[in-house]
Order: structure tokens, then sequence, then C-alpha cells
């Protein structure tokens, strides 16, 4: 269990450094290639477009044909997409790049998480889920160093140690042996979408990655409006996601003893709030504080709850873990996609106060949402 648990940990960190590397590289490429803001949010949401579309045939993947092939599959497009978006001279490129890894991070993490919910006793997902979270945000903690890096280095070589550390991984991956419980054969996703536990998941999933969609689309080109540099900016992110994965499994094992519905309400609370402070700050250090507590009330409170509600509900319909991660990543890349995408055009067409106002609004509706369901989530085990 410990070596798998190693394992997923790995995986996901990995690929989670390539998908945040982009944050301190935005204001650099919107220099360089003369992107705007739509563009930047084009380039951002790319990764989470590729797992929209990828998604469901990576849950199928890994509950058909095995959760080491679906590891394996992602990895690979990993390696390749890294060595390519480090060579890239052009939009269309990076966005290719990118949204090829997003297909791969589908893969890779639906066949990862199924195949560790596969060895977790039931009464500790909760904490396994936010261990193995807290290691994608750990990928997340490096992405911004590595862009910041890469902008010093070269990002030919920044991106092709990723492409190395795929392979890598895809060597101890092959090695490790399947659990029997990982393997068997169990309903599809009609089961997992009839289960009411797991839409209520997806709807946490939904609001958290649309919130974030948003977010890190605006705050990088906030901060250097602000005048702060890559270092600043990668140095802002790296203490935002340290501070999401400190709160990981303290939320997990709160999860476990009390049930989901407190910390999703709490986050989604804090979320309200955040969107309406974001745009106020006219000074770096304010915003970077703000950012840093959005992280850790808003991501690092919602997450966790919401994978755990998505991995029972699929245990209690009966359903493959690996439908209930695809319909994480779907309900992931969909709203990161809006989010990225849609955060970054209302922001050029109406300003950065219209679209936070927007992100304020939906967090209200998802509170209202929660509490609507309060009764039947809070008996609910992680």
């Amino acid at each position: 269990m410990r070596r798998l648990l190693l394992l997923v940990c790995a995986v996901v960190l990995v690929d989670m450094v390539f998908y945040a590397a982009i944050t301190p590289l935005l204001p650099y490429y919107s220099d360089r290639l003369g992107l705007s803001k739509t563009a930047a949010g084009v380039l951002t949401g790319a990764y989470p477009a590729g797992t929209l579309i990828g998604s469901l045939p990576a849950g199928w993947f890994a509950a058909r044909v095995g959760v080491k092939p679906a590891v394996l599959l992602g990895l690979a497009l990993l390696a390749l997409s890294s060595v390519v978006f480090g060579l890239a001279n052009s939009a269309a490129l990076l966005d290719a790049a990118r949204f090829v890894q997003g297909v791969g991070g589908a893969a890779s993490w639906a066949g990862a998480f199924a195949w560790l919910i596969g060895r977790a006793p039931a009464e500790r997902r909760g904490e396994v889920l936010g261990t193995a979270f807290s290691a994608a945000l750990a990928g997340a903690l490096m992405g911004p160093l590595l862009g910041a890096i890469a902008r010093g280095v070269g990002t030919e070589e920044a991106f092709g140690a990723i492409a190395v550390l795929a392979v890598s991984l895809m060597a101890w991956s092959a090695r490790e042996p399947v659990p029997i419980s990982a393997a068997e054969e169990r309903l599809g996703l009609a089961a997992a979408l009839g289960s009411p536990t797991v839409v209520t998941g997806m709807a946490g999933v939904a609001l958290v990655s649309l919130f974030f969609g948003v977010v890190d689309v605006l705050v990088p080109l906030r901060l250097d409006e602000l005048g702060a540099g890559a270092v600043v900016v990668g140095g802002t992110f790296i203490a935002a996601a340290a501070a999401e994965g400190t709160a990981g499994p303290l939320v997990g094992r709160l999860t476990d003893r009390r049930g989901a519905a407190l910390p999703i309400r709490v986050s989604l609370l804090s979320g309200m709030i955040m969107a309406i402070l974001l745009p106020l700050p006219t000074v770096t250090w304010l915003l970077v504080g703000l950012l840093v507590l959005a992280a850790l009330l808003v991501g690092g409170g919602l997450w966790v709850p919401s994978l755990s509600l998505l991995s029972e509900g699929a245990e209690r319909a009966g359903a493959a873990q690996g439908y209930a991660f695809a319909l994480m990543n779907l309900a992931w890349a969909a709203s990161m996609t809006v989010g990225a995408a849609g955060g970054g055009g209302v922001a050029d067409a109406v300003g950065d106060g219209a679209a936070y106002a927007g992100l304020a609004v939906v967090c209200a509706a998802g509170f209202a949402f929660f509490v609507r369901r309060q009764a039947s989530v809070a008996r609910l085990p992680a």
C-alpha cells in the first residue's frame, strides 16, 4: 500500500508540475507572442480542454483495459507533450501541446486514483485521497518554480527534464503489481452517474475548478501589471499551493470523521468572500496574501471532500472507480476550461471586477445547493 501510494503521488506530482508551470510563463508568452487576456486564457485552458475530451474515454480505458495501462498511456503523452511544449515557438503549438497533455492527465489520474482506491481501507479513504492530492499540490508548488527556471535557462531544458521524469515513472509503473480489487469487473458509467453522491461530488469539483480557472489567469496578469517579476509570480503560486497542500490531509481526516458537508460549505462561503476581495488590491503584497488565503480556504477545504464523495458514491453504486475519477476529470476540465477562457474573455470585455463578480455569484449558488443537500451529504461517510 505504501509503495503504491508513493507511486500515485509521484505520477500526479509530475503531471501537475507541467500543468502549473504555465503560471509564471503567461506574462512571458503574452509579451513574446502578443497574447491578449483571451488568448492567455485559451493557453491556460488548453490542458483542461484536453482532459475534458479525454476524461470519459480514459475512465473506460482504466475500467476495461486496466489501471496500469491507463497510467502508462498518460505518462507517455506527458513525455511527448513536454518535449513539444519546450520547443514550441507559436501560440497554436503551445495550445496543442497542453491539450495533448490534458488528455494524458485524464488517463494517468483516472488510472492512478482507481489503482489507489482499490487498495485503500474504506475507513482511511479520505486520508489517503488527501495525501495523494497533497502530492498533486506539491507538483503545483514546483510548477511555477519550473516556469520561472524555464524563463532563465530555456524552455527546452526545463520541459525536457519533465519528459525524463515521465519516462522514469513509466518504468516504475510497469514493475508495480496491480491489486486484484482494482481489476474486478464492476458496473459502468451509467451506474456512477445514477448515484446522487457522485453527482454531489462532481458539483464540488466543478465549483473549485471554476474558481481557480478564473484566478489562475487573472492573478498572474494582475501581478505583472503591479510590477511583480517572474520570481514573485512563481513564488506567489508556490505559497498558495503550499497552503492548499497543507490543508489536504487534515481536511481528509476531518471528512473521514465528520462527513463532507462541513468543509464544503465553509469553502464555498470563503469563495464568495475571496471573489469579492481579489480584484481590490493595488499593491502586490496584498494580492499575494489574498491568493494564498483563497488557496487555503477554498482549494484546501473543497477538493478532498468532493473526491471522497465521488469515490464513496461509485462504491455504493457498484461502479468501477475508474469511472468515478473520469467524472472527476470531466467536472474539473469543463469548469477549468470555462473559468480560464471565460474569465479571461469577460476581463478583456468588461474588466477583472466583472469576472470576479460572476465568480462570487457562482460560489453563492453552490453554497445554496450544498445547504439544500446538507441532510443527505452530512450523513455520508468519507
